[in-house]
């Protein structure tokens, strides 16, 4: 990956340089290991801060929006700046799916692919030590060293730690890029990519319910998933609202699952299952089963692949005559 970052500062600082874009949306380390942040580049100097490696979780796409929005404060004309960003094949898919969604605009937007090998899981690498906190870590030949404090050490594949998303991940190369770095993975077709889905709905009702109601019951209410999904853009989220009052803001099960279903359902036909809801949630939470089981139903009812090309509408934003209806149908 060490390449593939010296080209992505060389191709930022020439973008830059000669005035293709205003600013550069990327990755920059973090303080704490297998950890990066989002970062907005505006000269050329600071494309050596911009890094590539197995940390890159973040969906970039959620903060174009705001990038294209008109300041507070600022009166009259304005021109919103030329922006580019790197995008793997998750971040590509939620850019075409705010395109199409009326978001962001096309022009005056510089993608620049990126083959992705998949993402580090840190709660993964973090359970398998047995701890809270990583104090280092280091790939080597994809093997993973993972340091704890007080010593203790393990050393992993880096297939062992893959973030879910990544592990039934179809579309590692970028679907829509006006320049790309590195080569394109190879595109794998997961079979199993619904595994999950399907081991869970294979128990009792009542079981199900359990692990749902136990999983979700460790939700704290920060909405760190619902900043990190590209998808939620909304100017106020159901959720926050008091004219009418949908949920209440507490911590109790019922209002953390009506919160959660809300904003599940909100996703169908639109979620591009980049798993970066479960990277930022800092309980570990697993949301992408609900989110998957929706992306089945919508797959299965009315096909195709979410946000792949921008010139086929959404699978939710299209009719068809041989649409498949017996869901409406009383049994």
């Amino acid at each position: 990956m060490s390449q593939i970052q010296d080209q992505l500062r060389r191709e930022v600082a020439k973008l830059l340089e000669e005035k293709t874009v205003d600013l550069f949306l990327g990755y920059e380390d973090a303080d704490l290991p297998l950890k990066t942040v989002a970062r907005f580049i505006r000269t050329a100097q600071d494309a050596d801060r911009l890094v590539w490696n197995r940390s890159c979780t973040a969906n970039l796409a959620a903060l174009l929006p705001q990038a294209f929005k008109k300041p507070a404060g600022i009166r009259g004309d304005w021109t919103p700046p030329r922006v580019g960003v790197l995008a793997k094949g998750c971040v590509s898919r939620s850019i075409v799916g705010l395109i199409k969604a009326h978001q962001i605009p096309r022009e005056g937007l510089f993608i620049l692919g990126v083959g992705c090998d998949g993402m580090i899981d840190r709660h993964h690498a973090t359970q398998l030590l047995g701890i809270a906190e990583l104090v280092e870590a280091e790939i080597d030949d994809g093997a993973l060293r993972l340091r704890a404090t007080g010593g203790a050490e393990r050393v992993v594949d880096v297939s062992d730690v893959l973030a879910d998303a990544c592990s039934v991940c179809r579309f590692r190369a970028a679907v829509l890029a006006d320049a790309t770095i590195g080569d394109a993975p190879d595109t794998q077709e997961a079979a199993e990519r619904y595994a999950s889905v399907a081991t869970f709905e294979s128990k009792e009702m009542d079981e199900r319910w359990a692990e749902f109601a136990a999983e979700i019951s460790r939700c704290v209410r920060c909405y760190a998933c619902r900043e990190a999904c590209p998808n939620c853009y909304c100017t106020e989220c159901f959720a926050d609202e008091t004219e009418p009052k949908w949920i209440g803001a507490t911590t109790d099960l019922s209002d953390l699952i009506l919160f959660h279903l809300g904003r599940a359902f909100h996703q169908a036909g639109r979620c591009v299952d980049c798993g970066a809801c479960v990277a930022a949630c800092p309980q570990g939470i697993d949301l992408r089963l609900l989110n998957q089981k929706i992306n089945q139903d919508v797959e299965a009812l009315f096909g195709g692949d979410v946000s792949v090309s921008l010139d086929e509408p959404e699978p939710l934003c299209q009719f068809r005559m041989d649409d498949d209806q017996d869901f409406m149908t009383e049994p």
